[in-house]
């Protein structure tokens, strides 16, 4: 059976493709930052790799006896001095790198839907410059681009939970987000594929209206939604290039931009987002993942 590197294997979805892949019978490696973030897989994983994705000395012998290699390393927000350069593109070009000249077969890496729509944004600027590296590396390569992750869709149900859902423009575009199991079981599925790009979402479509809707109905409190025109959103993130660094308005230009598109991938997955806001029961924080943004 083939062996993976899982690259970005204690992100949120890195943690759910390392599950599914064993469960299929493949070996993995798993390469985390520190042995304390790996013991999130140890159970699940044939061996751990602690090294840095920014630091290529760090990542020596990395991928002997790989024939795989699967990334979803990136940033949603610039921190610790990293920025999407450093790690979206910059880390993913150091893997590729190293890949190359360690005789594996295939890089599956996970991008972004609509990039093309979005090359404005740093954040997508580096990963397509990464994207565009990799097409023409002479590896075999599977490009991955889902729609939202569920766990970005419980930022909806932290706002229900303060009392009140904002939304970028009128909250009519939409969207099919998709759990990370189901993406990651997508993933471990087309490992075999010859086709080079997927674009993948879940198996409902809803408006961001209706995300908000829903968030409210499973938390069974009255709906008070806020829609900031487009018009405004734009003039504010304008502002925030003027006064702030990227670090700052990044994140809201990003958020701004997916939320006035539509955002439909082909259908996959069992998971339903209400019974996903279900499970989460308790309070939800916002919160950042260390493997990949709001896919778009």
């Amino acid at each position: 059976m083939k062996k993976v590197l899982v690259a970005g294997a204690t992100g949120y979805l890195g943690q759910f493709v390392v599950k599914a892949l064993k469960a299929k019978g493949y070996r993995v490696r798993a390469l985390g930052r520190s042995a304390a973030k790996l013991a999130l897989v140890e159970e699940y994983a044939d061996d751990l790799f602690v090294g840095e994705v920014t630091d290529p000395d760090s990542l020596s012998g990395l991928c002997d006896g790989i024939d795989v290699v699967f990334s979803s390393v990136g940033i949603t927000r610039q921190k610790d001095g990293l920025t999407y350069k450093d790690v979206d593109y910059q880390a993913n070009r150091n893997l590729l790198t190293i890949a190359e000249a360690s005789g594996v077969s295939k890089f599956m890496y996970v991008h972004v839907l609509n990039a093309e729509k979005l090359r404005h944004l740093a954040m997508i600027q580096a990963k397509q410059t990464f994207v565009n590296e990799l097409k023409v590396s002479p590896l075999d390569q599977v490009v991955i681009c889902p729609t939202g992750f569920f766990s970005d869709m419980e930022e909806f149900l932290a706002m229900a939970r303060s009392g009140r859902v904002y939304l970028f423009g009128d909250g009519s575009n939409r969207i099919n987000p998709i759990h990370g199991a189901d993406l990651a079981e997508f993933c471990v599925g087309a490992m075999d594929s010859q086709e080079q790009q997927f674009d993948v979402g879940g198996p409902e479509v809803f408006t961001y209206r209706e995300i908000a809707e829903l968030a409210f109905a499973v938390l069974n409190q009255p709906k008070k939604i806020t829609c900031v025109p487009k018009s405004l959103v734009s003039a504010t993130v304008g502002a925030l290039r003027w006064l702030t660094s990227a670090k700052v308005y990044g994140p809201v230009e990003f958020m701004a931009s997916v939320m006035t598109m539509d955002v439909i991938g082909d259908a996959h997955g069992q998971r339903r987002l209400a019974e996903h806001f279900r499970d989460c029961g308790g309070s939800i924080e916002s919160k950042s993942r260390e493997d990949h943004p709001l896919p778009v």
